[in-house]
């Protein structure tokens, strides 16, 4: 034990909250993209001279599960005051390549305290694809620049961003990046001069046990057992609209979880595949918002559940699998397929749209990145709410104003999809409509899931409606890329969330 009274724990709960939290206004004010600046397609987190998270904003769940991964590619590299690394490389840390990580370790008088870290999406990451998000990638390579744990010197990141469309602006966001970072060190350095260096560190260990303490519990209440759960991916990038199976063996025994996803498809050729962190991320997330959503966001959480998912399979792919679409959609698979299966423990919600509807346009001169929002599932005892990111991703949708000011686009529409919300006692929340106008020639890409399969209701509800998307008024696959012309409109329609009852 810390020796920490309760009331202190929390104000230094508090306080590393507060930190984390400017360091991602920081981040966002510091921008240039609308990804990050309007979108909020970042997050920020601090850890301990070990690497573990002590905690986190409130930002991407997907970034945030990961990011640990992230910390153990550099730990056991030299660390020097003032120093930074930089990587975005999925199986050393990183999740898939526009996801960009920066790392800075901080140092007291007596040596490491711990590390500030940030991941930002940026708009383009170099490669054949404008914004880095191919539908029908097969290797890494084909996905962009590929950023091993590297340390940042004098000139780096400028040159990485030469490597990437608007380099100026990629500069920028990494410069924005760095900012964050920088304040993440300040107040952490703060902390340690307000309450002391060596309480601080046994207030960090006792944050951690804390959480760990709180999931036990929480895991304790459920019924022993095994549970199970099967889903599907949509694999149609290659032409040939075929399935992909997950399946999740979920065992509960006391104050512990084993998250078991051995039966699921092996990696395929497509780039829905994930590396570990990304599954491991998105299974944590599931179990933590079915059990103590409200413990400190840290390591400790996490430590009760056990991750097993076999080398070679779409969760744990080995490199050079591309995994462009895996961080996006499968991650938000993996969610669905936690919470069904701990449905045979507890009342869950439906399922939600289980998609983050990825849209990028651009080319040489410009890159848009967006994921668009659809219907959550009814909940056990209320309607889901509409329009809005659910699962793995929690940004904004691109405001109408800043959409149109900054790129060659006109916004048709954008409203609620009425009626795809599934029926129940408690209704799923409906999908949104966007549609848009291309006003210069550009290449487009939709990396989408439930557009087959719809989002499940629970106890008799009624499904949600699956997605659609089309071109011109012709429909157009889930998994697709193209050109546009001055003229032509790219028509999204999101899936609606499960009913309930």
């Amino acid at each position: 034990m810390s020796g920490l009274d309760p009331v202190s724990l929390q104000v230094m709960i508090g306080g590393l909250r507060a930190a984390c939290d400017e360091m991602g206004a920081t981040l966002i004010r510091s921008a240039y993209s609308a990804n990050i600046k309007e979108r909020h397609d970042c997050s920020t987190a601090l850890f301990d001279a070990g690497g573990e998270l002590v905690m986190q904003a409130e930002h991407i769940p997907v970034h945030l599960g990961s990011m640990p991964d992230a910390v153990a590619a550099i730990l056991a590299e030299e660390q020097l005051p003032g120093g930074t690394w930089i990587l975005n490389d999925p199986y050393r840390g990183g999740t898939h390549l526009p996801d960009v990580t920066l790392i800075s370790p901080v140092f007291v008088a007596d040596g490491l305290l711990g590390f500030a870290a940030c991941r930002a999406h940026h708009a383009d990451i170099g490669g054949p694809n404008p914004a880095g998000m191919p539908a029908r990638s097969r290797t890494l390579d084909e996905e962009g620049v590929v950023i091993p744990p590297t340390r940042v010197s004098d000139g780096e990141l400028e040159r990485l961003a030469k490597q990437m469309r608007s380099p100026h602006q990629r500069f920028a966001d990494l410069r924005a990046q760095a900012a964050a970072n920088r304040i993440g060190e300040l107040r952490l350095t703060e902390l340690a001069e307000r309450h002391g260096l060596d309480r601080l560190r046994a207030g960090m260990e006792e944050i951690l046990a804390y959480a760990e303490r709180r999931t036990r519990v929480a895991l304790e209440a459920l019924p022993d057992g095994t549970y199970t759960a099967e889903d599907v991916l949509e694999d149609d990038a290659g032409g040939e609209p075929r399935d992909v199976t997950l399946r999740l063996e979920a065992s509960v025994t006391g104050d512990r979880l084993i998250l078991d996803f051995s039966g699921t498809d092996a990696q395929i050729a497509d780039n829905l595949n994930c590396p570990l962190s990304v599954t491991k991320s998105a299974a944590t997330f599931a179990v933590k918002v079915l059990t103590d959503p409200d413990a400190p966001p840290c390591a400790g959480a996490y430590r009760p559940i056990e991750v097993i998912a076999p080398e070679g399979c779409l969760l744990n792919a080995r490199f050079p699998a591309a995994v462009a679409a895996g961080n996006v959609e499968t991650s938000s698979r993996v969610a669905d397929l936690t919470i069904a299966a701990l449905g045979g423990a507890k009342p869950v919600p439906a399922q939600g749209q289980g998609t983050m509807n990825n849209l990028t346009l651009g080319g040489e001169s410009f890159t848009y990145y967006e994921t668009l929002g659809g219907g959550q599932g009814a909940c056990p005892n209320a309607d889901g709410p509409s329009a809005i990111h659910v699962a793995m991703s929690n940004t904004l949708n691109t405001p109408v104003e800043a959409l149109e000011s900054e790129f060659p686009l006109r916004v048709r529409e954008l409203a609620l999809r009425r009626g795809s919300g599934g029926a129940g006692r408690y209704r799923g929340g409906e999908g949104i409509v966007r549609e848009i106008e291309a006003l210069a020639p550009m290449r487009y890409t939709l990396i989408g899931e439930r557009r087959r399969h719809p989002p499940r209701g629970r106890d008799g509800g009624g499904d949600g409606a699956v997605g659609s998307d089309s071109l011109n008024g012709e429909p157009l696959p889930g998994k697709v890329e193209g050109d546009l012309q001055p003229g032509d409109r790219l028509r999204i329609e999101t899936p609606g969330g499960g009913g309930i009852g």
